[in-house]
């Protein structure tokens, strides 16, 4: 297979919290603080990757969120997240990963306290985060998308679209859209807040909401099977005129430079080789997903 497509370059220099909302980003910030002064003691000192190597086992946080990491029908942990992990802690000679689930505003709390080595939760790479954690190289890139009803009767392709229309707009709870709604010119008060994505696709269907915001990727998925609602081309929202493109990524502690550097040696290969879009396609992602971002960039 060849390789991903090159990046589109028109991305914008200010980034926003990502896959979940700046309330939720501050709240994990708080509790950074709280879980560093009650939590486990101090981060062990020393090579990490080698303790792994040796423990055999690897503690990975997840939000226990579909695609990224969650439990399947058949009881198992899986995900883009954790099947990724299981291959390149393999080839790092970790053999057991260790999903260990959490609330997502406490994952990089939680890393920092040692309650898990990694996250892999699909967690957006932005300035902000990177002052708490260091991360690998994203794994994917993601856009938005509308749930909307059958043929698009109001045109909505974007969220200035939906300022124009005076559409009435929903989303989950603490999600990024929120904010990307709010660039827009979108009121706080106005935008509709429900529980997760298929509670958007219930209220656009029955005509309480006119759109309901989402990734583009959990846009294709949710309305699959329904015969009142479509999603939208997936889009770059506008923040302060400029395209948001995030991309999502593996987050470490800061004193474990040599562990995400082995893993960013492997991940950068599988993207170089296709193996990485492979491993990403069951979960819904396409091609176009796939990423020549660094987090270098995303950090900037």
């Amino acid at each position: 297979m060849a390789p991903p497509p090159p990046q589109n370059k028109e991305r914008t220099t200010k980034r926003l919290i990502g896959r979940r909302s700046l309330l939720l980003g501050t709240a994990a910030l708080g509790a950074a603080g709280a879980l560093g002064a009650t939590g486990c003691g101090r981060v062990p000192t020393g090579d990490t990757l080698a303790r792994l190597m040796s423990q055999r086992t690897v503690r990975l946080g997840i939000a226990g969120e579909a695609p990224y990491g969650y439990i399947n029908d058949q009881g198992d942990f899986t995900g883009e997240a954790v099947e990724l992990a299981k291959v390149i802690f393999k080839r790092l000679g970790i053999g057991n990963v260790q999903p260990v689930a959490t609330d997502f505003s406490s994952l990089i709390p939680g890393l920092n306290s040692q309650q898990f080595d990694v996250v892999s939760a699909g967690m957006y790479i932005n300035k902000e985060r990177c002052a708490q954690v260091i991360f690998a190289d994203p794994e994917y890139q993601m856009l938005d998308s509308f749930i909307v009803r059958k043929g698009n009767p109001k045109g909505l392709t974007s969220y200035q679209d939906v300022v124009k229309a005076k559409a009435k707009i929903a989303t989950g709870t603490g999600y990024a859209e929120i904010d990307y709604a709010m660039a827009a010119g979108i009121p706080e008060k106005e935008i509709v807040i429900l529980q997760d994505p298929v509670a958007g696709l219930n209220a656009v269907e029955s005509g309480r909401v006119d759109v309901f915001a989402g990734t583009a990727l959990t846009g294709r998925d949710v309305v699959k099977k329904s015969r009142k609602a479509e999603a939208t081309e997936p889009f770059a929202p506008l923040v302060d005129g400029e395209k948001v493109i995030d991309g999502g990524g593996f987050a470490f502690r800061p004193t474990d430079t040599g562990l995400r550097d082995a893993f960013n040696v492997e991940i950068r290969r599988m993207k170089r080789s296709g193996e990485l879009f492979r491993l990403l396609k069951p979960f819904g992602f396409t091609e176009s997903e796939m990423t020549t971002l660094t987090a270098e960039e995303l950090c900037a």
